[in-house]
């Protein structure tokens, strides 16, 4: 697979603990824990607008909480438009 380079800019936490995942060997480079994240967050907005459709909107709030809640996930912060 082929990549393109790009720049980010994180806060210096986040970096910090993404480098100590490749450092435990978790993951096998930062460019990899990243690609990792982003194709986890795009299947996660995926699965939520597949729901919206079926559901005929987007699920409330409440219901996705109490389903994290349910797998031992944590609170997601609120970042779907309102």
């Amino acid at each position: 697979m082929t990549a393109e380079r790009v720049t980010v800019s994180l806060p210096p936490d986040v970096l910090a603990g993404a480098r100590a995942v490749v450092e435990a060997g978790v993951a096998e480079s930062l460019s990899a824990f990243v690609a990792r994240a982003l194709r986890a967050q795009l299947q996660r907005d995926q699965a939520l607008a597949e729901l919206a459709k079926a559901m005929g909107g987007p699920p409330p709030r409440e219901a996705l909480e109490a389903l994290r809640r349910d797998l031992g996930l944590t609170p997601q912060p609120d970042s779907r438009p309102s």
